[in-house]
């Protein structure tokens, strides 16, 4: 099957397998289409799938006591998403996921995940990665929105993360760098003047 053409190439940057065993890998995933607006989780459900964007754009999001959302993670083409949370300990969500475009995603659920993870130590390898990499990445985050100011965290962001920029919406960024989407208007077009 083509959409798993990206998957394999995403594996094998990460771990050298035979290609029987990356056919192996790839057969506990299942080829979805997510629709604009479709929902992939929500907060009370239980997550029931870990995710990988083979086109389209994605964004978890939670609600405060006020009614505000508040952006947790984006993920676009050759990145990973869930409540994790909610699917590592098989425990209700707390995170709405949303498409934010048409999408075409590769699930696993929870229980093929670890029959992967007991079949062969490299595909236990393998999760392990993911986790470091998603653990990094978050303290980075945390780092960042503790030490820098509004407008460096923008900066960072799209330096660090151009393509998901393009692809997402300007109050969704504005969420995810804990900021109002007035000021990240500001700040755009400042930084568009600069260039002029």
């Amino acid at each position: 099957m083509s959409d798993y053409t990206s998957f394999k190439e995403h594996i094998l940057k990460r771990l050298p397998l035979t290609e029987e065993e990356l056919n192996e890998f790839c057969s506990s995933f299942k080829a979805v289409k997510i629709k604009k607006r479709q929902f992939i989780e929500q907060p009370g459900f239980l997550a029931k799938h870990r995710y990988f964007v083979v086109e389209g754009a994605f964004r978890a999001y939670v609600i405060g006591d006020e009614g505000q959302e508040h952006t947790i993670q984006f993920a676009i083409e050759d990145w990973w998403i869930s409540d994790y949370n909610s699917y590592i300990f098989q425990q209700p969500a707390t995170m709405f996921i949303v498409a934010l475009e048409d999408s075409l995603i590769l699930q696993i659920d929870y229980e093929s995940e670890q029959q992967l993870k007991k079949s062969r130590y490299s595909f236990e390898t393998f999760f392990r990665i993911l986790a470091e990499n998603t653990a990094a990445y978050m303290a980075r985050r945390v780092i960042t929105n503790l030490t820098k100011t509004a407008e460096q965290r923008y900066e960072i962001f799209l330096e660090r993360y151009p393509n998901i920029v393009k692809k997402v919406p300007q109050y969704a960024l504005a969420s995810f760098l804990g900021m109002t989407t007035e000021y990240l208007s500001k700040l755009r077009h400042k930084r568009i003047s600069k260039k002029s």
